[in-house]
């Protein structure tokens, strides 16, 4: 069977299974199996609704290829607007930036941010131990180190009054809509880093509420959200002593709230 044939069947077999993009999807998988059977099994998986990311290995985000294991979440392509906003928060320190990525997931976007700012400290830290092991292999290739825990509680001591910048991309789902997500991630994607409670700001509320004892003066956490949830989210943050801001991208259907310390 000839190349073009071959991907004619398998674009078929994936617009079949309901893939949108079964042309693109076809190239990455052809591109990236290494014998045909792989690329066999790696179609067939993906056809079993498998999300692409987990089937190929990997999930491109702000230029990087990030490894993506299986059950480990998927960053999205909104959530490069947060890395953005992030980077221009830490751009004139005069010194490498603090950097801590709370719900770290793949380590994604710690990782991305640390490669934007080419100098950063960079720490990270998830409650789900399959995240961990895949943010590992990112986040170590810049430098960075990766702990396992509930939020804040694993980060080591000394990091406290001292990060500059605070990632959180905490899940912002509400319970009661988490079964209406796409099967890709109601079924493949851990329930942990989607599920943030009955309004789905639990999670942000502690995240909030811990950040003061860990921002240096001037530090600034963002986390994203929903448009819905923006003013909640920035009540929040707001409570716990922080200056919020809201900063959106119509482009992407991003919307970050920005909360910064204080200079004393």
């Amino acid at each position: 069977m000839s190349a073009p044939s071959s991907e004619s069947v398998i674009v078929s077999r994936l617009r079949a299974a309901g893939c949108v993009f079964a042309e693109d999807e076809a190239r990455l998988l052809i591109s990236t199996a290494a014998t045909p059977d792989d690329l066999a099994a790696m179609v067939d998986r993906r056809a079993g609704g498998l999300p692409l990311e987990h089937v190929l290995g990997w999930a491109e985000f702000c230029g990087l290829r990030i490894a993506v294991d299986p059950g480990v979440f998927v960053p999205r392509r909104r959530t490069e607007f947060l890395v953005r906003r992030a980077a221009a928060v830490a751009t004139g320190l005069g010194r490498p930036a603090v950097v801590v990525d709370l719900c770290c997931g793949s380590g994604a976007l710690g990782a991305a941010l640390a490669g934007i700012l080419d100098r950063a400290e960079l720490y990270a830290a998830d409650i789900d131990p399959a995240a961990v092991r895949c943010a590992r292999r990112n986040v170590a290739a810049v430098g960075g180190r990766v702990y396992e825990g509930d939020l804040y509680e694993p980060l080591p001591a000394v990091l406290r009054g001292r990060v500059d910048v605070l990632l959180a991309n905490v899940p912002y789902v509400p319970t009661e809509e988490v079964g209406l997500l796409p099967p890709e991630a109601r079924i493949h994607e851990a329930r942990v880093a989607l599920d943030g409670g009955a309004d789905g700001l639990d999670v942000l509320r502690r995240v909030a509420e811990g950040a003061p004892r860990w921002l240096a003066p001037g530090g600034s956490l963002l986390v994203e959200t929903s448009e819905h949830q923006a003013a909640r989210a920035v009540g929040t943050v707001a409570g716990s002593g922080l200056i919020p801001r809201v900063a959106s991208c119509e482009e992407l259907y991003a919307t970050v709230v920005v909360g910064t310390m204080p200079a004393p």
